[in-house]
């Protein structure tokens, strides 16, 4: 499989700023600066604005780091899943019907559920009556 040499600009940053936000130092930064916050409270006797700084600089923050998460989290949930279907299609025997079930509708999955839902209460049964669990269901 080729590997992309160029990636997008959004790409690169939003692995940079989750990377770099993930850090300890970050987390303690941040724990200083609302420390430096409440420090000041009585310097401004507590004022509406000074309780509107904190609140309009933690929202914003919020409101972009959600994009970034759900970024870096889109971008790990499709490598999982391509690595697992790899994984299926690599192996001998496995159900090739079960790649890319991340696409499929809501209906066609409750389907697949229910079937590997039977085969794990038959297995149980089996294991309950002395046998065992491992092995394939088909003949």
């Amino acid at each position: 499989m080729p590997k992309s040499s160029s990636t997008s600009w959004y790409t690169r940053f939003a692995k940079s700023a989750a990377h770099f936000s993930g850090r300890p130092r970050v987390f303690a930064a941040a724990a200083l600066l609302i420390l430096v916050w409440i420090v000041t409270g009585p310097l401004f006797g507590f004022s509406d604005t000074w309780q509107l700084v904190i609140n309009t600089g933690t929202t914003i923050i919020t409101f972009l780091m959600v994009f970034l998460i759900q970024n870096t989290q889109n971008r790990d949930t499709e490598a999982i899943q391509l690595k697992l279907d790899e994984l299926i299609r690599a192996t001998k025997g496995a159900h090739n019907a079960l790649l890319d079930l991340e696409e499929l509708e809501e209906m066609t999955l409750d389907e697949f559920k229910a079937r590997y839902q039977a085969l794990a209460t038959d297995a149980r049964k089996e294991l309950g009556q002395g046998g065992k669990d491992t092995g394939t269901p088909e003949p």
